[in-house]
């Protein structure tokens, strides 16, 4: 079970200056590149990628152009850079909503970080037009102090962080859609406790070998993610670990959780 103690602390500081790593995370994506673009084509489904806390559209351009690349209907969140205010869920709704009546078919939401917050809230109020939820390093379970970035989310949305227990108990319940939140246990900005699913048939964990800020951009997140795109929601499986070309990924072997643990 997912723990939202308050006694969860931040990430270390060192692990703070491990996300300096978050180049070199890019740097090996693009490496490996042509053998993620032979990855099987998606069914052209739609899909709506959110970016973190203070990021553009910008941030989460690699991810969209490679799964374009595999032929999903990819889409940013189209609200420019992610600042906390007020009517933003809203906003966010109305664009979901378009993309799903555009199609007319179910959209995929994909969230890095806060964007992932938005992307399970969005689920629990639009079921009917989501196909799946994706986090990467989303902090929707744990108390509110628990990042290192818990001062910058007080400048952007210019209003006191609090922690509401009934407002986290919601948070942290997952949405009625397939849900995958891929993790890193060296994330230095989210403590990872804090991005763990409770157990649930159509809930996972995937732990990654990876840094917050490079979460979006790591070849092993992004082989995740087009794998969980590739789900059908009617016969949803968890992610097979056993199952990642590990002559790809050189040692970096994702784990699959089918409890959250801590």
């Amino acid at each position: 079970m997912a723990d939202t103690s308050p006694h969860i602390r931040p990430p270390s500081p060192w692990l703070m200056l491990l996300e300096g790593r978050a180049p070199w995370e890019y740097a090996a994506t693009l490496a490996v590149m042509p053998w993620l673009s032979r990855l099987p084509a998606g069914d052209g489904h739609p899909v709506i990628v959110f970016p973190g806390l203070g990021a553009s559209e910008q941030s989460t351009r690699l991810m969209r152009d490679f799964l374009g690349g595999l032929g999903y209907a990819i889409y940013d969140w189209g609200l420019g850079r992610n600042r906390p205010r007020d009517g933003l869920l809203e906003a966010c709704r109305e664009r979901v909503l378009e993309v799903a009546s555009r199609h007319d078919r179910k959209v995929s939401l994909v969230g890095w970080s806060l964007g992932g917050v938005y992307a399970r809230e969005l689920a629990k109020q639009l079921e009917p037009q989501t196909r799946c939820v994706i986090t990467l390093g989303s902090p929707f379970s744990g108390h509110v102090r628990a990042t290192n970035v818990a001062r910058a989310y007080e400048l952007y949305s210019g209003r006191p962080l609090r922690h509401d227990p009934v407002r986290a108990e919601r948070l942290k319940r997952a949405p009625p859609v397939p849900t995958t939140s891929i993790y890193s246990k060296t994330d230095g900005v989210v403590a990872w406790q804090c991005s763990l699913n409770e157990d649930a048939p159509h809930t996972e964990n995937i732990e990654i070998h990876a840094s917050h800020l490079g979460l979006g951009v790591n070849p092993l997140a992004l082989y995740a993610v087009a794998d969980r795109l590739r789900q059908d929601p009617a016969h949803w499986q968890r992610f097979d670990a056993q199952a990642v070309p590990r002559w790809l990924f050189r040692g970096a072997a994702p784990q699959r959780a089918t409890k959250a643990t801590h």
